[in-house]
């Protein structure tokens, strides 16, 4: 004779139901409202011209849209790019005697590049000048918009959730699972630069160096997950997706830039795993590792937060089980 089963408690299906629906309209709102609100808000702007007409055309840009770039002066148009490919400014409006030069990296973000290139139109249609556009850092031409990139933030951050999910569950020993997602950091880090240089050709960099940032940026993640799972159990896995997935993947600002993001916002996500491995993959790969130092810190120190929390619960475990045996002899 069959068992008949136990009739589900309606509070529980209830509430399950609820939290769900609650969980889906988070996603939905994390990831709908920076895509809504994606507006230039102090972006790093380069200015060159004579003081007279840099204050008449930063007086401009203020009044045209405020709060929308952080001019600099630079001396000359050589320092404006140095500023760009130092990553600095993600531009340079340079006034000279032939008209207005327009200087752009479309590698630091194909959306700003394109509002810079606006800008510096306007700007020379009113004055009644010629513009030239010069791409000084530009992406790919078989990836202009360098898409290849973006569509990686989601991989790295989910990849991170699942392998920390299934090392806890597949793999025995507490310090063969650390080992375990040092493998896994390597291989899928050099898998994903290998498809995105060799079959989607968004880079063109030094494969090993650009592979070295991604495994960095994998492993923090992976250990990130690991760690909390070991100490925290189940509500840990939640933790770490809701900072890396749920917050950190919109925060990233790879798809636009962190300055096109609702401040501060923008800025906390450089400080969370998706938009660290973000920056540092840009700066690495087209950018030659300038401005590398902010994202490899903040990697290293979750790297180190899930390595310390993985060796609390691995201890906490131990001792428990210590206690256990000692009870039942």
């Amino acid at each position: 004779m069959a068992a008949q089963e136990t009739p589900a408690d309606p509070r529980k299906v209830v509430g399950l139901a609820i939290a769900l629906t609650a969980l889906l309209s988070t996603l939905l709102i994390a990831f709908g409202l920076p895509a809504l609100h994606t507006a230039p808000r102090d972006v790093p702007l380069a200015l060159v011209a004579p003081p007279q007409a840099a204050q008449q055309l930063a007086a401009g840009l203020e009044k045209a849209q405020p709060g929308a770039f952080a001019i600099t002066t630079a001396a000359s148009q050589d320092e404006a790019r140095e500023l760009i490919r130092n990553r600095e400014v993600y531009g340079a409006l340079v006034v000279g005697a032939d008209g207005l030069q327009v200087d752009l990296a479309t590698a630091a973000s194909p959306a700003v590049a394109q509002i810079v290139t606006g800008v510096g139109q306007a700007i020379a249609t009113q004055a009644g000048v010629t513009a030239t556009i010069e791409d000084v850092v530009p992406t790919t031409k078989d990836d202009p918009r360098a898409v290849g990139l973006t569509a990686g933030a989601l991989p790295i951050a989910l990849g991170g959730v699942m392998a920390g999910v299934a090392i806890s569950l597949a793999i025995a020993g507490t310090w063969r699972r650390v080992g375990t997602m040092a493998l896994f950091a390597v291989l899928a880090g050099c898998a994903m630069v290998a498809v995105l240089q060799f079959v989607f050709h968004t880079f063109t960099g030094s494969y090993p160096v650009t592979s070295a940032a991604a495994i960095l940026g994998i492993f923090a993640t992976g250990m990130t997950v690991l760690g909390l799972e070991q100490l925290l159990g189940r509500v840990g896995i939640g933790l770490a997706a809701l900072v890396v997935v749920v917050v950190g993947n919109p925060l990233s600002g790879l798809a636009s830039a962190p300055e096109m993001l609702p401040q501060p916002w923008g800025a906390i996500g450089q400080f969370l795993p998706p938009g660290a491995t973000g920056t540092l993959l840009r700066n690495v790969a087209f950018f030659d590792g300038a401005a590398i130092a902010k994202p490899v810190l903040v990697l290293t120190a979750w790297l180190a937060l899930g390595l310390v929390t993985f060796w609390i619960g691995a201890r906490r475990s131990t001792r428990s089980r210590a206690a256990v045996l000692e009870a039942v002899a």
